[in-house]
């Protein structure tokens, strides 16, 4: 199951695991302008059990009291604000649970500064750096007083920000894979062999070599899978546009149940039916 092991895909495995922390320290270095050497100053608590629909390696950290969401997208979604929202309410309250905190004294409490990035790679044109507000989605606008919550989207398409990929070699590096792969399907490859290709390129050019090298049966098969699922669901998106919102949300449902991308009970509490009542429906 896909979304049962949504971590397993290259961003997240690249930047979002204890045994590459380094290149996550890197990332966060070259954000901030920080020079953090020691990778236990990261302490990684990415929740394995908040799975949002299309929502993939999410990596979650604490570092200097900062909390930090780096997210990957593929495809531009303008709903990460409110998505984000919802993951740093979840990961607040576990905070304030493990650390015994009270908010209900009278002295303020303290918490962890968030800091909320998207890594943005799809196809469609995008600036280097745009900034989404969680307030674009409000019915009413505020009147009175201010509440905000932002996303910071950055383009990770090679050749765009190039300040950024330049402080962060791992980033960069990703970014030339990602469109070595892209070349290979343009000239026609089936994405098994473009993927195929770019990992044997990327490793005789000193791209991520050690890792690809050690784990390249690995890296082919997260490709693809991630590949396959972004293709059936952007599909399935395109057809639910036309079909209407609501139908096409179940269409979509059910599809990735069928392809084996979700399970038939997280695509029930999704829908808050019964896992037998969505299975009537496959």
């Amino acid at each position: 199951m896909v979304n049962a092991k949504h971590k397993d895909r290259l961003f997240c495995t690249l930047f979002g695991s204890e045994e590459r922390k380094e290149n996550l320290l890197s990332l966060y270095n070259a954000l901030n302008d920080s020079s953090y050497t020691d990778t236990n100053d990261i302490q990684i608590n990415t929740i394995d059990d908040v799975i949002y629909m299309g929502m993939k390696n999410d990596v979650s950290f604490i570092i200097s009291d900062c909390l930090s969401l780096f997210e990957h997208q593929s495809t531009f979604n303008p709903n990460m604000p409110l998505r984000g929202f919802m993951y740093f309410g979840k990961s607040y309250s576990r905070f304030i649970s493990s650390n015994g905190i009270n908010i209900y004294s009278k002295s303020l409490v303290e918490i962890p500064t968030p800091q909320y990035y998207v890594f943005y790679n799809g196809t469609d044109k995008a600036d280097d750096r745009t900034i989404l507000n969680l307030s674009d989605a409000f019915k009413v606008p505020i009147k009175e007083g201010t509440f905000e919550w932002t996303a910071i989207m950055l383009n990770i398409n090679y050749g765009q920000n190039k300040k950024l990929m330049n402080k962060c070699r791992p980033l960069e590096e990703y970014s030339i894979f990602i469109k070595t792969i892209r070349e290979y399907t343009c000239q026609g490859l089936e994405i098994e062999d473009a993927v195929d290709r770019a990992v044997e390129d990327c490793i005789q050019n000193g791209i991520l070599a050690e890792y690809f090298t050690n784990h390249k049966s690995e890296v082919i098969e997260m490709c693809i899978t991630e590949y396959n699922e972004e293709e059936t669901m952007a599909a399935i998106a395109a057809e639910a546009r036309e079909e209407g919102k609501i139908e096409g949300e179940k269409k979509l449902l059910i599809q990735l149940v069928k392809e084996g991308l979700l399970s038939a009970n997280e695509a029930a509490k999704k829908m808050n039916i019964s896992e037998s009542n969505f299975e009537s429906m496959l």
